[in-house]
């Protein structure tokens, strides 16, 4: 397994750890739900040096970018990000990610566990596209720092104005005099950013402890990978491998906002234009159990009227909500919010209800 800079901090920390994408990863250091809250409340930082980074440059890297994914990277000026997803001919989802536009250039981020699929992947595509595709996942350290106090956090440790950043932006600036790229976007629902910076242990340990510091007086708290699905479900976002796979096309996945089929051309718009065309025949929805407090599992049968619907493919119990929330596919005819379902737990139908995304509005 790999280690992230700051994988002896989680250990000195008492971190349960697990594997991850490849590397070690702390999955909780308390609890998930006073993680959970900490971020929703006041401030939390996460650890996600495994996802992945890719840099694209040469002539053609907008060109080459349009044709991998499905959003429309011709909008995007220099310092501005992107939600984006990459399909195969046949539509199915290779990934999900973030597109930055640099100077000279993209960083697309991807998914830890995708990092090394999606590179080949993108190397596949080149073709005659002038462009050089380079996997720099190894070379930087990431920080996610979330929850309301989180910009005056950081605000002590940098000349930067963080006000200035837009949401789904990003600039070049310094923490703690480390240069670094800081980044509004998040996979929380709450302020937050993002730090992108040369993953040397010693200068993630510094970071990490000037931040932990700065934090202090908010009672930062360190967040697991437990708490960032928990976090990210009540918001109704999409996690790779569950919500999203090869089996599954965006427009489907409700995904259609970041799918632009009038950009021209680009892997999977034909398939897509098709699907569009004729109506998708399940969709991605989310839903709440009311009457009790049982919760669901990835996997488990959504029915109604003891009918076959659908699976469900995130559930938790949400600590925001107390209550069972979840995501998963279903016949479309069942898509509307307020249909009643039933959700198979442990051989029990419990009853349940298409619910509006996100779970938890801001």
């Amino acid at each position: 397994m790999n280690a992230t800079a700051f994988t002896q901090i989680h250990r000195q920390l008492g971190a349960k750890l697990i594997e991850f994408g490849g590397f070690e990863m702390p999955v909780l250091y308390s609890s998930i739900i006073e993680e959970h809250k900490a971020v929703r409340k006041s401030v939390g930082m996460f650890d996600v040096s495994h996802m992945g980074e890719v840099f694209i440059s040469g002539n053609d890297a907008l060109a080459f970018v349009q044709h991998i994914t499905t959003n429309d990277a011709s909008k995007l000026s220099v310092g501005k990000v992107q939600y984006s997803a990459m399909c195969y001919p046949d539509g199915g989802i290779v990934d999900d990610l973030l597109v930055y536009r640099l100077e000279h250039g993209f960083m697309l981020v991807v998914n830890a566990s995708n990092t090394q699929k999606d590179f080949e992947w993108m190397k596949s595509n080149v073709g005659s596209f002038q462009v050089e595709v380079i996997d720099k996942s190894l070379q930087f350290s990431l920080l996610a720092i979330q929850g309301p106090q989180s910009l005056a956090t950081l605000q002590k440790l940098t000349p930067v104005d963080l006000t200035s950043i837009p949401y789904y932006s990003f600039v070049r600036g310094n923490v703690a005099g480390i240069e670094m790229i800081i980044s509004r976007t998040g996979y929380t629902g709450e302020l937050g950013f993002e730090l992108y910076f040369d993953s040397a242990p010693a200068i993630g340990e510094k970071i990490w402890n000037v931040i932990m510091e700065a934090g202090k007086e908010f009672n930062i708290a360190p967040i697991g990978l437990g708490a960032r699905d928990t976090l990210r479900l009540e918001m109704g976002f999409c996690l790779y491998g569950n919500d999203i796979d090869q089996t599954t096309n965006p427009l489907e996945a409700g995904l259609g906002w970041i799918t632009k089929l009038g950009k021209g051309k680009f892997n999977g718009s034909e398939f897509l234009t098709k699907v569009q065309q004729e109506g998708v025949k399940r969709k991605l929805v989310g839903f709440a159990i009311e009457e009790e407090k049982a919760f669901p599992r990835h996997g488990y049968e959504l029915r109604s009227n003891s009918a076959a619907i659908g699976t469900v493919t995130s559930g938790t119990l949400s600590p925001i909500l107390e209550k069972g929330i979840g995501m998963g596919y279903v016949s479309a005819g069942y898509a509307k919010p307020g249909t009643e379902l039933e959700v198979i737990i442990r051989n029990k139908a419990v009853k349940g209800r298409v619910t509006p995304l996100p779970f938890i509005k801001h």
